[in-house]
């Protein structure tokens, strides 16, 4: 029906890191327990890891190391409790400064597993909505 040459265009994950659409994080996701390469959507970083120290008042509670090991221990935890899915949802509980202090906020993240541009398994931490 199609032949290679029919294709138009391609995005390929390999793309999407080099264009800074996606952010790999293999090392500390190998620390978490993962076997294959993970990335996190530049919106699931900002979300759920990015820190301003300079920026914000509560700056010396938390960094950027400490939150996406957050997100991606928790991730391990919940691909173990779902096993069987490729889609698994899940809660990390990010810390937000605020005028009186900081404050605790329970924010959704999507991990999908699926193939990556040679068919090998690759994990994507997203946002819910993302795709």
């Amino acid at each position: 029906m199609f032949e290679a040459t029919d294709l138009i265009h391609s995005y390929t994950r390999s793309d999407a890191i080099a264009d800074g659409g996606l952010i790999e994080v293999n090392e500390a996701a190998k620390e978490a327990g993962f076997k294959v390469p993970v990335a996190l959507t530049t919106a699931a970083w900002h979300e759920l890891v990015a820190w301003d120290q300079a920026a914000r008042p509560h700056g010396p509670l938390q960094d950027e190391a400490g939150r996406l090991w957050d997100v991606l221990s928790l991730a391990v935890h919940a691909a173990r409790k779902e096993r069987d899915s490729p889609v698994v949802e899940y809660t990390v509980r990010v810390m937000e400064p605020r005028e009186n202090g900081p404050r605790v906020v329970p924010k959704r993240a999507v991990m999908h597993i699926g193939p990556g541009d040679n068919l090998e398994p690759v994990i994507t931490i997203m946002l819910p909505g993302e795709d």
